[in-house]
């Protein structure tokens, strides 16, 4: 199976080599590292490890294979930048048996309504020196990423889950460029006694997106302006790996409490965290999460630790997350305050997810 996803791959790249650039830039579908569900965001993105829902197609995809009933859904929608940018998700996830399950999400981020003002003016280039909005249209800008999950646990090995994802990428800027892609996910988890480990294998094989773009409409803009016309290129995403650990801790018969950490390794170059290096950077998270009955939880998370400078020096930064949840029956509604920026910039979010078990349709 790998080697035929290999094969196919092989085979994109080199129909677009003759004609187009191949490019593995440092922040490639970056929409995908954001996070979904209330829960995960409110601990810091801290899931490999204890992800046990229909989230897992995203967070660990061996973690599907702990979902409670037949059938779990989550939906969730967040606004970054003042509600410029939207986010939604979407998963479902179904048991196949009592050691398999399957799983589908759709992610989308975009940016709509953007003014086109390459019709401002009339034809002839000045509508006597009037400008005429009437002529501004508009376009989307967004990506989207379907997620097909396969979970399993081990036979052989206790306390062992394993599991991959086929992932399919579309990207698309109104009519002048679109991008198709794919990658695969690997993920494992194991538990022993009140310990839990997960390991997350982002684009393991490397994602690839074609972009495809359409000069004709920009030639003219971009002439006037000095700027290259945009060619077809096909863009890698490269590996990333996850390494998780978690415990949980029974504080009463009531109270109990999941202490847990990640740390993510990069090879696409030195970044901005904790430890950097040509060949690796580790940017570590760490993420609590207190429950009352398993009813009540409180989130609480901290991560993206990086060095800023600024007239004064140089300083840490961190940025902390915050989360509540409440469960309901098979009902579970979850929020999180939580960003993608720096913390001093103040661009916060609110964040809600719902999520619905349930045992037949």
């Amino acid at each position: 199976m790998r080697s035929s996803i290999l094969l196919v791959t092989g085979l994109i790249v080199l129909s677009f080599s003759a004609s187009a650039q191949i490019t593995a830039p440092k922040y490639s579908n970056e929409f995908l590292a954001i996070g979904v569900g209330a829960r995960g965001m409110a601990m810091s993105n801290v899931q490999s490890a204890l992800v046990d829902d229909v989230t897992s197609g995203y967070w660990n995809p061996a973690g599907l294979t702990k979902i409670k009933n037949k059938y779990e859904i989550a939906l969730m929608h967040a606004e970054y930048f003042a509600g410029i940018a939207k986010y939604d998700y979407g998963a479902i996830a179904m048991k196949i048996d009592s050691n398999s399950a399957v799983g589908l999400s759709v992610i989308r981020f975009g940016v709509d309504d953007i003014p086109d003002t390459r019709y401002l003016f009339d034809s002839d280039g000045n509508n006597n020196g009037k400008i005429n909005y009437n002529n501004i249209r508009y376009f989307s800008s967004s990506d989207y990423a379907f997620v097909l999950t396969y979970a399993r646990k081990s036979n052989r090995i206790k306390g062992l889950r394993l599991g991959a994802n086929f992932k399919v990428i579309y990207r698309t800027v109104g009519d002048f460029a679109n991008a198709w892609g794919f990658g695969l996910d690997a993920g494992a988890q194991y538990e022993r006694k009140k310990w839990q480990f997960g390991l997350m294998l982002r684009d393991v094989t490397g994602t690839f997106n074609a972009w495809t773009h359409n000069p004709e409409l920009v030639k003219d803009v971009y002439a006037k302006t000095g700027n290259e016309i945009p060619e077809n290129s096909v863009e890698v995403t490269l590996p990333k790996m996850i390494l998780g650990v978690a415990r949980t801790f029974q504080l009463s018969k009531k109270i109990g409490l999941t202490a847990s950490t990640d740390l993510i390794f990069t090879f696409d170059g030195k970044r901005n965290t904790v430890v950097k290096s040509s060949f690796t950077s580790i940017d570590p998270a760490l993420g609590l999460e207190a429950n009352y009955k398993k009813i009540v939880f409180l989130r609480a998370g901290i991560g993206n630790i990086q060095q800023v400078k600024n007239f004064e020096g140089t300083y840490t930064s961190v940025q902390p997350n915050f989360g509540v949840g409440l469960k309901i029956y098979k009902f579970t509604i979850d929020y999180a305050l939580t960003n993608i920026g720096n913390v001093s910039e103040s661009l916060y979010s609110n964040v809600f997810s719902v999520k619905f078990t349930f045992d037949s349709i």
